[in-house]
């Protein structure tokens, strides 16, 4: 049987469909994995970052798929919507593989206590430029807004703080 630090390794090549620069793992939507030898059972659990997600059941086909490739013959793909996801669980490595990638990353912490009521400061991903205006709540997915610059006046996406 293989161990959970070997199931994380595999899951580490897993990337999200949506924006493919992240892997999983990345993302934060990974919550626990867990190995019962005794039943020879992977157990993975993720956490879609908005519900309804229509990533998680491509998410979960990719997982199986991966760990399939591996050798690994029972596996359950469990969804776990409490705790909520929040961007406060992306890896700094996933945040500069988004600005890397022409998505600004989320700027501050879910849990800040101004978050509600003041617009973040969004750095242009191209020229890195705070010159940045709100174009729409909403960009081509939910959890993205998009933002122009008014420096370099190139369209972009911000993930935004959740």
């Amino acid at each position: 049987m293989v161990s959970s630090e070997q199931i994380y390794h595999i899951l580490s090549t897993v990337t999200d469909p949506e924006v493919p620069v992240l892997t999983i793992l990345d993302l934060g939507i990974v919550r626990d994995v867990l190995v019962n030898e005794e039943e020879q059972l992977v157990q993975v659990y993720i956490t879609p970052t908005y519900s309804g997600c229509p990533a998680m059941d491509v998410i979960a086909m990719q997982i199986k798929m991966a760990l399939l490739g591996n050798g690994i013959k029972n596996i359950e793909v469990i969804h776990q919507i409490s705790p909520a996801w929040t961007t406060d669980w992306m890896t700094e490595a996933g945040k500069v593989k988004l600005q890397q990638y022409g998505i600004a990353p989320p700027v501050q912490k879910s849990s800040h206590i101004m978050g509600l009521f003041e617009e973040p400061v969004v750095l242009c991903p191209r020229c890195n430029s705070i010159n940045t205006q709100l174009v729409s709540q909403f960009g081509a997915t939910s959890c993205k807004a998009q933002y122009r610059c008014l420096d370099c006046k190139e369209p972009f996406e911000h993930f935004k703080c959740h």
